[in-house]
């Protein structure tokens, strides 16, 4: 692991209780994303607030939960633990080990940062003037993580 990662939080180190874990990891979003943006080349992030689910953004369910349906989005401990990760690796965009590439979505461009030997993706959405996290997961399995190796060779001519 790159020394500029900080640790995993884990959910057992708050005797695996989800309120006060729940709590410590929205305090490190908030620390990271509310009150210090990250810049991404140049560029300050925002931060994609709606919906809101109990006075928590909408990106950081994003990076804590999975699921189709803002509603009925379930926690992913993967996620939870990584919660430290996502500002680091917008912000060390320059480590030869990070793969970044765009594509387009709708109007917009979404950038890809994949730390490969880490297994975490952070997706920022370009939307000209500003940027703003969208989400950031840790792929567990193989095969996705070579979808992503492939949608890297393929957006970079790699």
């Amino acid at each position: 692991m790159a020394e500029w990662l900080p640790d995993l939080v884990l959910f057992e180190d708050y005797d695996g209780q989800w309120p006060p874990y729940l709590d410590a990891i929205y305090t490190f979003f908030e620390q990271d994303f509310v009150r210090n943006k990250p810049v991404y080349q140049g560029k300050r992030l925002g931060l994609k607030r709606y919906p809101e689910y109990e006075g928590k953004s909408a990106t950081f369910w994003h990076m804590t939960s999975t699921g189709n349906e803002e509603d009925e989005r379930i926690p992913d401990f993967r996620r939870c633990e990584r919660i430290r990760w996502p500002k680091p690796v917008i912000e060390n965009d320059q480590e030869p080990e990070l793969k970044i590439w765009a594509e387009p979505k709708g109007k917009n461009q979404r950038i890809h940062i994949w730390y490969e030997d880490e297994g975490y993706l952070v997706v920022l959405d370009d939307r000209g003037e500003y940027i703003l996290p969208w989400t950031a997961f840790y792929v567990e399995h193989e095969h996705q993580r070579t979808k992503y190796i492939k949608r890297w060779k393929r957006y970079t001519g790699q």
